[in-house]
């Protein structure tokens, strides 16, 4: 579909999930290149990584809790394996034997670090890996919630990361996707009354339910649809300039994002 013939967004993507949402706001033209061009976005070791631990853990809480053990994900992440391996995105990575050991190794410390962080046959889990598909002010909103748990307070989202934990000067914007799984399991009459980002590299962030919060984060999923719909009712997306041009996937068919990513590191071999 040519995209000057479409007269809004919802013609050309039939959903906005948080993920796609942030992709924008970080350059409207990766988000064009990804979402409307589809060119090819290969995973890298971060994105596969978490992609595996996420796997795991969700096998691990989808049976009951006596059954939480260290032994059931290791056998778990041993069943698993032959997926990952097989996926063009890890084959593509071509790694060798100690690299793919690596790899791992590394999952399965993750694993074992939420081990060490909960006791999953303590935790009360409601759904894991629940797909929401809700209409939040107008935008056909699409998540995945990892897990939803029943505590005194109530129901809480938790959100695994594989990754870091943020500085407190991003932390609004990783929160800003509990948020939209708070309005979302609203809207589908589940009220959250907390949410927690649990960093598998060793840090709980909870925060009670802050309507302020999730009206600020609906707000700005709406704003971002209809930015995107601005976009592409005018067949253009700007892009935004920064240091990571460089480990943009689209930089070879983004003349000035190849620029930046040259005067920033040097000339690409």
């Amino acid at each position: 579909m040519n995209i000057a013939e479409s007269s809004n967004n919802e013609r050309v993507i039939r959903h906005l999930s948080p993920s796609s949402a942030s992709t924008f706001r970080q350059c409207p033209r990766r988000w064009k290149f990804r979402y409307i061009d589809h060119l090819p976005d290969p995973k890298g070791v971060p994105a596969l990584l978490g992609t595996f631990v996420h796997r795991i853990l969700e096998e691990l809480m989808l049976v009951g809790a006596s059954e939480r053990t260290n032994q059931f994900a290791r056998n778990t992440a041993r069943e698993i394996w032959p997926e990952v391996a097989d996926d063009p995105d890890f084959k593509a990575l071509l790694l060798d034997d100690e690299g793919t050991r690596a790899f791992r190794w590394q999952a399965w410390n993750l694993v074992e670090r939420y081990f060490e962080m909960e006791d999953p046959q303590q935790v009360e889990v409601t759904a894991a890996e629940q797909r929401l598909e809700v209409d939040l002010m107008g935008v056909p909103f699409l998540g995945i919630v990892d897990r939803t748990e029943r505590i005194e307070s109530g129901l809480r989202v938790t959100d695994f990361k594989t990754g870091k934990a943020p500085q407190n000067r991003y932390l609004a914007d990783k929160l800003s996707q509990v948020w939209l799984y708070a309005a979302a399991l609203e809207a589908v009459d589940q009220p959250v009354s907390e949410v927690r980002l649990m960093y598998l590299t060793g840090k709980f962030i909870d925060r009670k339910l802050d309507d302020s919060a999730v009206e600020n984060a609906v707000n700005q999923h709406f704003l971002t649809w209809k930015s995107i719909g601005n976009c592409i009712s005018d067949s253009r997306f700007d892009y935004k300039l920064g240091p990571l041009c460089n480990w943009c996937p689209y930089t070879d068919s983004c003349p000035e994002g190849l620029a930046e990513a040259e005067r920033r590191y040097g000339p690409r071999l």
